[in-house]
C-alpha cells in the first residue's frame, strides 16, 4: 500500500471556495480530507495522544500501530505530555516523517484545545516542516463536542497563519477527518471562519 501525497488530495476547500463570494486567501493552504491519517505523506502528522504518550485507542492507537514499536520506545523517553503541550518524534514506518503528539482537554477547555494547535504549529515552524495533518483532537474518548472542536481548530489555525511571523511558514495544513459527520462539520465551519 502506498502513501497519499498531499498535492494529490481531493481538496474539499477547492469546492467550497467556489461557493464563497470572497474566498479568503488562506484557504489555499487548507485541505479537509476524509481518510486514514497514517497514510498521508506529510512532514508531520499530529497525534491526539494521551498524557503518558503510551498509545491507546482511536487515532493514537492507529498511529502507533502503523509506526511500529520504535515510536512507543521514543515516546517513553519524552516523560509524558501535559494537556495543550506538543512533543515531537520521528515517524518511523509511517509515510509522515514525524509525529507531533499533543494532549487535548478532557474538560472541554477551549484554551487547552487552542494550545494543542498552536504548539503543534510552532513545532512545525521551528523544525522547518512545510506540511502537517491534524486529526480531530479531543473529540473521541475525551468527548469534546465535534462542532465546537472544528470551530476552535479552524479559527486557531487561521489566527496563527495571519500573524506576520507565520504567514509563509507552511505550504499545506490538512484537517484529516474520519467520519462523514466530521467532514460535513468542517465544510459548514470553513465559511464561518475564513471570511
Amino acid at each position: 500500500m502506498s502513501g497519499i501525497a498531499v498535492n494529490s488530495l481531493s481538496v474539499v476547500t477547492e469546492q467550497l471556495k467556489g461557493t464563497l463570494r470572497h474566498p479568503h486567501k488562506l484557504l489555499n493552504l487548507i485541505s479537509i480530507w476524509k481518510g486514514d491519517i497514517t497514510r498521508l505523506e506529510v512532514d508531520a502528522i499530529v497525534n491526539a495522544a494521551n498524557a503518558r504518550l503510551a498509545g491507546g485507542g482511536g487515532v493514537d492507537g492507529a498511529i502507533h500501530r502503523a509506526a511500529g514499536p520504535e515510536l512507543l520506545h521514543e515516546c517513553k523517553q519524552l516523560g509524558g505530555c501535559e494537556p495543550g503541550e506538543a512533543k515531537l518524534t520521528k515517524g518511523y514506518q509511517l509515510y509522515a516523517k514525524h509525529v507531533i503528539h499533543t494532549v487535548g482537554p478532557m474538560n472541554q477547555d477551549a484554551k487547552v484545545l487552542r494550545d494543542c494547535y498552536l504548539n503543534s504549529l510552532d513545532l512545525c515552524q521551528t523544525n522547518g516542516f512545510r506540511t502537517v495533518a491534524f486529526p480531530c483532537i479531543a473529540t473521541g474518548v475525551y468527548g469534546y463536542p465535534s462542532d465546537d472542536a472544528a470551530l476552535v481548530a479552524l479559527s486557531t489555525v487561521k489566527q496563527w497563519l495571519e500573524t506576520d511571523q507565520h504567514d509563509q511558514a507552511l505550504d499545506r495544513i490538512v484537517f484529516c477527518v474520519f467520519s462523514d459527520k466530521d467532514l460535513e462539520l468542517y465544510k459548514e465551519t470553513i465559511p464561518k471562519v475564513f471570511i
